[in-house]
């Protein structure tokens, strides 16, 4: 939680989407569902192509914000 930056596009959703990864691993593990597991591998190959490609929230020492971030992974899942 970060109220005192809140509504300013500078947070990291990193730490959200990583969540949301995990969620659905744990989701295909326990139901043994391989669409829960074909989607975490997909949003996790999608956010760490684009840190591989320099695309990072500027407390990773880039220059993209929340949205922007978010907006770029969005991209690489097509």
């Amino acid at each position: 939680s970060a109220p005192d930056i809140a509504g300013q596009d500078v947070a990291n959703p990193l730490a959200l989407i990583m969540s949301g990864v995990m969620m659905l691993r744990h989701l295909g593990e326990e139901r043994e569902d391989p669409a829960c597991l074909a989607a975490a591998d997909r949003v996790r190959d999608a956010y760490n192509a684009c840190l591989e490609a320099g695309e990072k929230t500027r407390d990773l020492g880039g220059t993209l914000g929340t949205r922007d971030f978010a907006a770029a992974v969005v991209r690489r899942l097509g």
